[in-house]
């Protein structure tokens, strides 16, 4: 079979474009696609059982059911403009009776804050109006790539970094992730005016008290490859404690364990699975896809340019005389 020149070298063409396009994907598109998102809304609950100050009845009210939302928006036009990821987190924690609370002010706590990563690595930046000023690997996500070892964990409540170590996998929902786990020692983070009576100092009409605060435990299941927190569980417990004393007075808010919803399991476990396909897709099926048949190509095509130029190439030897020219006739002269 003759293959035309134009089409042998066409085909090492097309073939070298699909390597090339091939090692685009899998050593520039994909890594680039490693970015944490900006167009985020997501919404996440923890529920539990705990004791909470009840400020009608001025004491510690205990097994209650408590509910911790947090509500995740990005700010799209200030990422852009910077080149960051920018969040504001709504986070409030309540009780039965203040869910659904009409105003967020109304919750048992509530708190606003922006936070402002580095989109590649996930370290915080210092930049877009960030509050409270954070440090640490992790807090709303992991980096991605998330490896067999101790991560620094930004405890909001603390004001500082909790190391969160490495305690082998965990499945939420039947998808594998690796699990974290760590403690916060009673530290103090604050004073508050209340009555004295409040403190355990009846005689006193207001104390300026000590603010504690500890967690049980800290246990988180990450995504290994996007660092997408699947499961989250803590065991909060904030005290105050009268000036110049050891012991906690009153107790704020005290839980064993409020853990993430089914319902959020099912959500985080979703999106990190439409995360992976997607980075998949550009790293690993796509390349394939387009490299497998541009070798092929290119293999087919320089086997024919060979083969082509091979038969094009004048034979050795005496030349041989065309079967349909007349017979020759010897003059006499040369016989």
């Amino acid at each position: 079979m003759t293959v035309r020149p134009w089409l042998s070298f066409a085909l090492v063409g097309l073939g070298t474009f699909l390597l090339v396009l091939a090692g685009l994907l899998a050593w520039y598109v994909e890594p680039r696609a490693e970015r944490t998102g900006i167009d985020v809304d997501v919404t996440t609950v923890l529920a539990g059982t705990g004791s909470y100050f009840d400020t009608a009845k001025i004491r510690t009210v205990g097994d209650k059911r408590l509910t911790i939302t947090r509500q995740v928006r990005g700010d799209v036009a200030e990422s852009e403009r910077s080149g960051r990821a920018v969040w504001d987190v709504v986070t409030s924690v309540d009780t039965d009776a203040t869910l659904p609370a009409a105003d967020p002010h109304d919750a048992l706590q509530w708190t606003r804050e922006r936070w402002v990563t580095d989109r590649a690595t996930n370290a915080p930046v210092h930049c877009c109006g960030e509050q409270p000023a954070f440090e640490g690997e992790a807090y709303l996500k992991f980096p991605f790539g998330v490896h067999k070892r101790t991560y620094t964990w930004w405890d909001s409540a603390l004001g500082a970094t909790v190391p969160l170590r490495f305690s082998g996998t965990a499945k939420v929902k039947g998808y594998e992730g690796y699990r974290f786990t760590g403690a916060v020692a009673p530290a103090r983070t604050g004073s508050r005016l209340v009555p004295g009576r409040v403190v355990g100092q009846p005689k006193r009409g207001w104390v300026l008290a000590e603010e504690w605060y500890a967690n049980h435990r800290v246990e988180l299941v990450a995504d290994r490859r996007t660092g997408r927190i699947l499961y989250a569980a803590t065991g909060p417990r904030r005290t105050l404690r009268a000036p110049g004393t050891t012991k906690d007075a009153a107790v704020l808010l005290d839980s064993e364990k409020v853990a993430f919803t089914p319902a959020t399991q099912r959500a985080q476990v979703a999106l990190a699975r439409g995360d992976n396909e997607r980075l998949r897709l550009l790293g690993t099926t796509l390349p394939i896809g387009a490299g497998a048949p541009g070798a092929l190509l290119v293999l087919v095509g320089i086997f024919f340019v060979v083969r082509d130029r091979g038969s094009r190439k004048a034979p050795d030897g005496p030349e041989r005389p065309d079967p349909d020219s007349p017979p020759q006739t010897l003059e006499a002269s040369e016989i």
